[in-house]
């Protein structure tokens, strides 16, 4: 392949990876260029990995198709005129069409005395938990009856604070909003989130904002909240969620919103670019889940490999995740998934059961006829069935399904 012709993808994460793969397979090879120095996982299971309950590389990407050309640098600048993109080695690669799979960085929250004077490094015992040299480098450093504070009640908090208190660690969870995961889920579910991570050992704190970061030596000794109490702590995670990568897109002189802006076949403002994954921002809306950055991945190869007609018009993205149990306390896994609206409007119908005893919760919310949303927390043999009925978006039948398939598995 000519480098006029040629596809380079920069980014090496799931959207990157499942793209030159999924290249490769249809006869259209490309060269794929990631900072990382691991081999492409996917993120998503990362928080497994630090539990201790996977090793590094079961969460491992399929191996590209030959003859991919897997490079490893960093991309610091695009030339759009030349068509070549310049790495921090000097070296300078070609394009034809160039796909931008930059993903996303962790945010970073203003507390007063994690950084010295102009400096960016983080204090010895500060984690961001995004990458895999993160979760390496804080599996590393958790050890039982370490003083864990995890910032950030979302999605990736509920996940890193369940992993560290597996490990034995002692961990305190603060989330400023007033429930945990409080975009995916209502507040009934959240409830019982909090409930299974209490029973962890976790010591949860809604409502509560961290200000300040005491460090001793180079490293962090406590952390200061805004009522003015003061947690000690040997380790501090940052969970505050993610900002999309558009350094490169922007300094090149692409149109950026939130995310590097697409059209339907996943084009940038320029026709020789497009952008897929955590960074994209497509008809308005930022994804960031690995659902929708598949979907474009796999929409975009088909595009670059001669389709006329894929189109990539959105992705309905379930949220789903698996709280692993820990055995000597006896308590059993802990399943949940969130989809489409969660929270009813007027006139909706709402189908909602619940069992405190076994700590399970169901609820879907139907507008004239159709399932638009629901939350599941608990035993989830019913969310296969309930997801497919969703994704269709086509009427319920009239015989009352909806009800059978909250009360019996239907596969997940």
């Amino acid at each position: 392949m000519t480098s006029d012709t040629r596809v380079v993808v920069i980014g090496s994460g799931l959207a990157g990876a499942r793209l030159a793969r999924r290249l490769g397979e249809l006869g259209t090879p490309a060269l794929l260029v990631g900072e990382e120095e691991h081999r492409p996982y996917n993120r998503v299971l990362l928080a497994e990995v630090l539990a201790g309950r996977y090793e590094p590389d079961v969460i491992a990407l399929p191996g590209l198709t030959a003859p991919a050309e897997p490079l490893r640098a960093r991309v610091t600048g695009i030339d759009r005129e030349a068509r070549t993109v310049r790495c921090a080695d000097g070296s300078v690669v070609p394009y034809g069409t160039l796909v931008l799979a930059t993903g996303s960085n962790p945010v970073l929250p203003p507390l007063r005395g994690l950084f010295t004077p102009g400096g960016r490094e983080l204090p010895e015992g500060v984690h961001a938990f995004r990458t895999m040299d993160d979760c390496l480098g804080l599996s590393k450093a958790v050890r039982p009856s370490a003083r864990a504070v995890v910032i950030g009640g979302g999605l990736l908090g509920v996940s890193a604070a369940r992993a560290l208190a597996v490990r034995g660690a002692q961990v305190v969870l603060a989330q400023q909003a007033e429930r945990l995961m409080e975009r995916q889920l209502d507040p009934a579910a959240s409830r019982l989130v909090g409930r299974h991570l209490r029973d962890l050992g976790v010591e949860v704190h809604t409502e509560c904002r961290v200000r300040g970061v005491r460090v001793v030596a180079g490293a962090v000794r406590s952390v200061e909240l805004a009522d003015g109490y003061t947690l000690d702590a040997d380790l501090l995670v940052l969970a505050c969620g993610v900002r999309p990568r558009v350094g490169l897109a922007r300094t090149a002189g692409l149109t950026v919103g939130e995310g590097v802006l697409v059209d339907d076949e996943l084009r940038t403002s320029d026709p020789h670019i497009h952008a897929i994954g955590d960074c994209a921002q497509h008809d308005g809306t930022l994804y960031g889940l690995a659902a929708p950055a598949l979907d474009q991945a796999d929409t975009l190869a088909a595009l670059l490999s001669g389709s006329t007609t894929a189109r990539y018009t959105g992705t309905r993205a379930l949220t789903r995740l698996t709280l692993a149990g820990r055995a000597p306390a006896g308590l059993a896994p802990f399943d949940l998934a969130a989809f489409g609206e969660t929270q009813p409007r007027p006139g909706d119908d709402v189908v909602q059961l619940a069992d405190a005893t076994r700590g399970t919760y169901r609820k879907v919310v139907v507008r004239d006829d159709r399932l638009v949303g629901g939350v599941l927390v608990g035993e989830l043999g019913t969310v296969g069935a309930l997801a497919r009925a969703w994704e269709g978006a086509e009427p319920l039948p009239a015989d009352g399904p909806l009800l059978h398939l909250l009360t019996h598995d239907g596969g997940s």
